[in-house]
C-alpha cells in the first residue's frame, strides 16, 4: 500500500533537492544562452576558422552523452588540468556547455531565417554589423526562436537529474537518499515524478501555445 508518510516525513529533503534542481536549471540556462549566442554568431562569421570552431563545438557537445560529459569534467578533467573541480562547478560547466550547443543551433537557425533583403537594406543605409544584429536581425529572429528555446529549456530541467551521478544533492539525489533508509522507493520516486509533472506540464503546454502563435504570425 502507498504510504504517504514517507513523503510527508521527508518533505524537507525533497524541498531542498527541488531548490537545487531549480537553481541549476536557471543558472545553466542563463549561461547556455550566453554561450549559445556567442557560438551561434561566430558560425555566421565570414572568418572561416571561427566558423569551424563553432561547428566543432556544437558537434562535440551535441554528440557526446551528457552523463559522459559530466563524469569527464568531474573525474577526468582535474587529472588532465591538475586543478580541483568541485561537483557544483562540474555540474555547472557540463550542463552549460551541453545546452549551449543546442541553443547555438537554435540561435543560428533563427538568425538565418530572417529575410536576407533586410540585411541588405540595413547595410545600404550604413548600419554596422553590430547595429544590424541589434536593431534589425535579432529582434525578428528572437520571436521565431522562443518556442524551440522554451522546449530546450524544459529538456534542460530534466537533464539536471543526471547531477545525482556526481553527488550533487538535487531532487533525484535526495530521493535516492530517502529511499536508502526508508526502503520505500515506490513512494519516493512517484513523488519525484509528480513534482516534475506539476512543473513541466504547464511549461510544455505554454511552449506549444507559443509555437502555434509563432506559426500563425508567419
Amino acid at each position: 500500500m502507498f504510504d504517504y508518510t514517507v513523503i510527508t516525513n521527508n518533505i524537507g529533503l525533497l524541498w531542498q533537492g527541488l531548490l537545487m534542481t531549480l537553481y541549476f536549471t536557471v543558472i545553466t540556462i542563463g549561461a547556455g544562452l550566453v554561450l549559445g549566442l556567442f557560438i551561434g554568431l561566430i558560425q555566421l562569421s565570414t572568418f572561416r576558422p571561427l566558423v569551424i570552431f563553432g561547428q566543432v563545438y556544437v558537434e562535440f557537445f551535441r554528440n557526446i552523452p551528457l552523463l559522459v560529459t559530466l563524469l569527464w569534467v568531474y573525474y577526468a578533467f582535474p587529472i588532465f588540468a591538475g586543478v580541483n573541480v568541485t561537483k557544483f562547478w562540474a555540474g555547472f560547466i557540463g550542463l552549460s556547455c551541453y545546452v549551449g550547443s543546442f541553443y547555438a543551433e537554435i540561435l543560428r537557425a533563427g538568425v538565418q531565417s530572417v529575410d536576407a533583403g533586410q540585411t541588405d537594406a540595413a547595410t545600404a543605409i550604413g548600419m554596422s554589423y553590430g547595429q544590424r544584429m541589434r536593431r534589425i536581425i535579432l529582434p525578428q529572429a528572437f520571436r521565431k526562436m522562443i518556442p524551440p528555446l522554451a522546449g530546450q529549456s524544459i529538456i534542460q530541467m530534466k537533464n539536471t537529474t543526471l547531477l545525482s551521478m556526481i553527488t550533487v544533492p538535487d531532487l533525484l539525489y535526495q530521493a535516492s537518499y530517502i529511499s536508502s533508509f526508508t526502503y520505500r522507493p515506490m513512494e519516493v520516486y512517484t513523488a519525484v515524478g509528480a513534482i516534475f509533472l506539476i512543473i513541466l506540464v504547464p511549461l510544455t503546454l505554454l511552449s506549444r501555445k507559443l509555437e502555434k502563435s509563432g506559426a500563425s504570425v508567419k
